[in-house]
């Protein structure tokens, strides 16, 4: 949660409830965010994240439920407010702005929709420019403008409106990579700088960890994980999360207070700042990069040997990330260099022995 004073758009009670269900899209959603909270919501394709912006902004209805935004039922039996009268700013991953306007049109729109003054409107419109560093921009057109630049001019109109919930949904994904850092420090600042409350969609764990407070792992439409972004992170429970972040997991139950044993009853041993408890579900995750492969059973310091079935290899830049399965079917990876991949004679199918060192593992009770 930001320290900074709320501002006016911020009142007393939850920001954002939802405590809603949309039958033919599979969504039912329970989800709370405070005023000035940033929540960032991570998923896979077809998880539901977009169906939750759109029931946000009223571009669905619930079936069952409500949406309550600064404790106003937005949406609910008998109940749905209009997009427009929402007070919600949509920022997605192409800012649309209209092409026959030029950037301080595009910026003013909004504000005069509203019923602002012309002389007011445009007085804000200068200042909400000035405050994404666009203001040179005002006069030209938007197919004048970079893709950052665009992005940036689309913040300063959804800003504008003083909007009580901001939604972002892949801000960043459409931006070259050379681009998204300095959008991604902007949003920051206006976002937590400010203290406003936002909900951001997002496939990238360094725009989660920039901009969030808190982390939603949505999953068939349901949220299955919900803290801290930081925790959640460090430490993944669901195996999307994991991927999200690039670690192995593994399940198993523990056996002593550094130990889990495997379906396949081989036993991963490493650092748990909480011992694990007995017969107790319990994972472990590590980086591929910790992952050593053998043909045969290593011998030597690493405490773990899982014997598994090389599944692939795939080119990434200098490395081999090599994918394997292990006796029950739970995927691991281990990043290798192109020599130690063709010394081994590395194919999909081969039998190997992956190691990693107890020190590497993190275990943590599920």
């Amino acid at each position: 949660m930001n320290d900074a004073a709320a501002p006016s758009w911020i009142r007393a009670g939850h920001a954002l409830r939802l405590a809603a269900s949309v039958r033919d899209r599979g969504l039912e959603v329970r989800l709370d965010v405070a005023p000035g909270e940033v929540v960032a919501v991570v998923g896979a394709n077809g998880s539901g994240k977009s169906s939750l912006v759109r029931l946000v902004s009223g571009q669905l209805r619930v079936d069952h439920g409500t949406v309550t935004i600064d404790d106003e039922v937005v949406s609910g039996p008998g109940v749905h407010l209009p997009v427009h009268r929402r007070r919600v700013a949509l920022l997605e991953q192409r800012p649309l702005l209209f092409e026959h306007l030029d950037v301080l049109a595009n910026v003013t729109f909004g504000l005069l929709a509203r019923g602002a003054k012309p002389a007011a409107a445009v007085a804000r419109a200068h200042v909400e420019l000035e405050a994404v560093g666009c203001h040179d921009l005002a006069g030209r057109r938007t197919w004048e403008i970079s893709g950052g630049q665009a992005q940036r001019v689309a913040l300063a109109r959804a800003l504008a409106t003083d909007p009580r919930l901001v939604l972002l949904d892949e801000p960043m994904a459409a931006l070259d990579a050379s681009v998204a850092p300095s959008v991604r420090a902007l949003l920051r600042e206006r976002l937590r700088g400010e203290g406003r409350t936002a909900v951001l969609v997002t496939h990238d764990p360094i725009d989660a960890l920039s901009l969030a407070d808190t982390l939603v792992v949505l999953s068939r439409g349901r949220v299955v994980e919900q803290g801290p972004v930081g925790t959640l992170l460090a430490r993944p429970r669901d195996p999307f999360l994991a991927d999200l972040v690039g670690v192995n997991l593994v399940a198993g139950r523990g056996v002593s207070p550094d130990t889990l044993v495997l379906p396949t009853g081989e036993h991963v041993t490493g650092v748990s700042p909480v011992p694990l408890s007995a017969d107790h579900a319990a994972l472990a995750s590590f980086a591929p990069a910790a992952v050593a492969v053998h043909r045969n059973v290593p011998t030597g310091s690493p405490r773990n040997h899982l014997r598994a079935t090389v599944t692939g290899l795939e080119p990434r830049g200098s490395l081999v990330r090599l994918t394997a399965v292990l006796g029950d079917g739970a995927p691991l990876a281990s990043d290798l260099t192109v020599a130690a991949a063709v010394d081994a004679g590395l194919v999909a199918g081969s039998e190997v022995w992956l190691a990693v060192k107890a020190a590497q593992v993190s275990l943590y009770p599920r």
